[in-house]
């Protein structure tokens, strides 16, 4: 018994260290989006008017507030080797949620803060019951959150059961309106959010397993470690993730409908495989991603005040992530040679 113990405990041991030393190699590889990011912000600043003023800049760190915050949910689930296609679902339905369970032009509830906990709570389970399914049923990621979007729509529709809901909270309008430093209150928020992740993938078990799950989740099931528990919790940081979005988003409309999450999922896929992380999973990281957001904002920004037409600029992003995974896939494909 002791020897099958020490055999595992080995296993686990040397599973760990291939994971951390893998990640130490591909620090210098993650730079490249960081670089790209700099040519890009000199370039723009040089090729269009307007973009390197103090009012531009705020905009741009008020735009990258609800991506920031989607993206960080969203790498784990992709570092895990899976796919949240739900965000757009929770992000309305919790915005509706929110909407109603504060001062409103629809009810009499006003539960303040309270409902706002109740409403994010209730969206992160959102993410407790996709996870489940995943991994109790073995359902594909896929398929399970795309299935839970369409749910969450409907179940948003049903909150206000036809004109949304307009808040009547002036809280919320300070908050949208408000900043700190010049600042959006938002983006603090959002900052907040991405060190939380951050801490958790580099300074945590919780983090080097979600990893060591998208490197060789079979390799680590021999470890003893609990896979299934991780998948879930991760599915459910992902849909307290969308949750915040969606807060974000009633802030800002002043109002919930299930619409407020709309073109999300594309932007926050394309930040994240744009920063560098690996689409199959076990490569990649929330710092990586954070960059990958500033690269789309910025390249919607620049396209915004060149005039551009919203039908290009959604075919811009298209490009940009059919790029990122094709340079992704080309350095998986070396490392599965070496």
């Amino acid at each position: 018994m002791n020897t099958v113990t020490n055999g595992a405990s080995t296993v686990a041991e040397e599973f760990k260290l291939k994971i951390i030393e893998e990640r130490k190699k591909n620090r210098i590889i993650n730079t490249a989006p960081f670089i790209i990011f700099v040519i890009l912000v000199i370039a723009v600043s040089v090729c269009v008017d307007g973009f390197f003023t103090y009012n531009n800049f705020i905009s741009i760190l008020y735009q990258i507030a609800t991506p920031l915050v989607l993206s960080v949910g969203l790498t784990f689930v992709i570092i895990l080797g899976s796919i949240d296609l739900s965000v757009e679902g929770v992000m309305g339905f919790v915005g509706s949620f929110i909407a109603m369970l504060v001062m409103n032009s629809k009810n009499s509830i006003n539960l303040g803060l309270l409902g706002v906990a109740i409403a994010l709570c209730v969206g992160s389970l959102v993410g407790t019951l996709t996870g489940v399914l995943h991994v109790k049923l073995k359902i594909p990621s896929f398929m399970v959150t795309f299935g839970m979007a369409s749910v969450m729509t409907g179940f948003g529709v049903l909150t206000y059961m036809g004109r949304p809901a307009s808040i009547r909270d002036p809280a919320f309008e300070y908050i949208a309106q408000g900043s700190l430093l010049g600042i959006p209150y938002l983006t603090w928020f959002s900052f907040v959010i991405f060190a939380a992740a951050f801490v958790i993938q580099e300074y945590t078990a919780f983090g080097r397993h979600i990893f060591a799950i998208g490197e060789n989740e079979a390799v680590l099931r021999t470890t003893g470690i609990n896979v299934d528990k991780t998948k879930i919790l991760v599915f459910t940081w992902s849909a307290f993730c969308s949750s915040i979005a969606g807060l974000f988003g009633v802030l800002r409309l002043n109002r919930g409908e299930v619409t407020i999450g709309t073109g999300y999922l594309f932007t926050t896929i394309t930040a994240v495989a744009v920063g560098g992380t690996a689409l199959w999973g076990g490569k990649g990281g929330v710092l990586q991603s954070l960059v990958g957001v500033l690269i789309v904002v910025v390249i919607q920004s620049a396209m915004i005040l060149q005039g551009i037409n919203p039908y290009v600029q959604s075919a811009v992003q298209g490009i940009l992530i059919i790029a990122a995974v094709s340079l992704t896939v080309v350095r998986g494909r070396k490392i599965i040679i070496k």
